[in-house]
């Protein structure tokens, strides 16, 4: 295999043969028998998004004894925004190259190499093992705690840590029909938001929801509110049934108050039923113009009374931009910010750039200090793609969504521009008997 290409096969069964927690030294390895590569190793971001932590291959330092590295303006940073490869010379005859590690437009972190001589060949197949090692990552974290231990680099409150059991894994998932991508803050030490997502055959399914309290009573509250949520959804519920089971759900358990937005999207026709229950309305970009989506609300969920919720139909076309918040990101000092045009400005981005543009703008307005969590997702619809002829379903996961964007596997060079402003990446090459659905439809 002496410089040749990647053996995808080899590569995984060596990775499966290691310890779960052995993943950047199976990497490091292929890497280094094929190419000479030197100081291998790989940087995930933190749990707050602000730092990254180096997990070594053997014979490096141990992601808990090296020092964090700050994200913010750094080459890492704009690797993981641009999702390209960076190349520059490394001071001693070689070249350091800098290659993002994301999976379906998770961007889990960056591999970082030391090589000799790199031509565009032996760079492809960098980019090939990175791309490998985010799936590879994306198993084994299920069986270590390695790098959940890693993203700690600050102190973790009870309430966060249970809030982070009830997120989906990826906080960024790219398809054909649609991008999404979602943020909560303050990430160590959130009590009641929560957000989720999943897709089925033919359906995307959203929520986003705010349990009342603080701590860790409105956490207990949200596992709740999440656990009723996914039962119905499994259960094959709409979300009409979705919103009922959760309802029930707190009443039955006298556990209090919460808000949310449950979403059903159609992947052939981009019709969205949803139910509002007492959350704030969403914001919507369409043709360059920011608007909220004036929903008709119903009451929270366990609020003891005879209205039942309503079933309404929101139309997404190709190109719109759904932005969904919790009331974190609209009150106290969050007010200050105009959300409406930070969603304008950040436009052009990929979502989960737009996401942290959002949450930043509110962090900032609150001077660092946010009394309330705030959650925002937001969902880019492109609307039913055909797959090109001879193409496979590898091959379109790995294509991404139509963003404006050069080939990950186009490496930068130095020096390194700053982030993007205005470039969108792409990161990743019947349960219930049937009741009366009134519906509210939106345009």
């Amino acid at each position: 295999m002496e410089g040749g290409d990647l053996e995808l096969g080899e590569l995984l069964a060596a990775a499966e043969a290691a310890s779960p927690g052995e993943s950047v030294d199976v990497v490091a390895h292929d890497l280094q028998k094929r190419f000479g590569a030197e100081h291998v190793s790989f940087l995930f971001v933190d749990l707050i998004g602000q730092r990254l932590v180096r997990l070594a291959a053997v014979g490096g330092d141990a992601a808990g004894h090296a020092e964090p590295i700050g994200l913010q303006g750094s080459v890492y940073d704009s690797v993981l925004q641009s999702q390209r490869q960076y190349v520059e010379p490394d001071g001693q005859g070689g070249r350091r190259v800098i290659t993002p590690v994301t999976n379906r437009g998770d961007c889990i972190g960056v591999l970082e190499v030391t090589l000799q001589s790199a031509d565009d060949i032996v760079l492809r197949q960098v980019c090939e093992a990175a791309h490998a090692l985010a799936y590879i990552i994306v198993t084994d974290r299920r069986f270590t705690d390695l790098y959940h231990l890693g993203r700690r680099t600050t102190e973790t409150s009870l309430a966060a840590e249970i809030q982070h059991q009830l997120l989906p894994s990826a906080p960024c998932c790219e398809a054909a029909q649609f991008t999404l991508a979602a943020g909560l803050i303050p990430a160590d030490d959130i009590g009641g938001d929560t957000y989720d997502y999943t897709l089925d055959s033919d359906t995307l399914h959203l929520s986003i929801t705010d349990a009342m309290g603080h701590d860790t009573n409105s956490a207990l509250l949200a596992t709740l509110l999440v656990g009723a949520l996914r039962r119905a959804r499994r259960n094959g519920c709409d979300a009409l049934k979705q919103a009922h089971h959760a309802h029930q759900a707190l009443l039955s358990h006298n556990r209090g108050l919460a808000t949310g937005q449950l979403l059903c999207v159609d992947l052939e026709t981009g019709l969205c039923e949803l139910v509002n229950a007492g959350h704030p309305w969403p914001l919507r970009l369409r043709d360059g113009t920011v608007e909220e989506v004036r929903l008709a609300v119903n009451l929270p969920f366990g609020v003891a009374a005879p209205t039942s919720y309503r079933l309404q139909e929101l139309h997404l076309r190709p190109g719109d931009r759904l932005i969904l918040l919790t009331d974190g990101m609209q009150e106290r000092g969050a007010a200050a910010v105009d959300l409406a045009s930070v969603v304008h400005a950040t436009r052009a981005l990929h979502p989960r750039e737009a996401v942290r543009s959002l949450t930043a703008a509110v962090l900032d307005a609150c001077h660092g200090n946010l009394k309330d969590d705030a959650t925002v997702l937001i969902l880019d619809w492109h609307g039913k793609r055909r797959r090109p002829a001879g193409t496979g379903p590898a091959e379109m996961s790995r294509s991404g969504p139509p963003y404006d964007t050069a080939s990950p596997t186009t490496p930068l060079t130095a020096p390194l521009p700053g982030p993007p402003n205005e470039t969108r990446s792409s990161g990743s090459d019947r349960c219930c008997a049937a009741v009366a659905r009134p519906r509210e439809r939106h345009p």
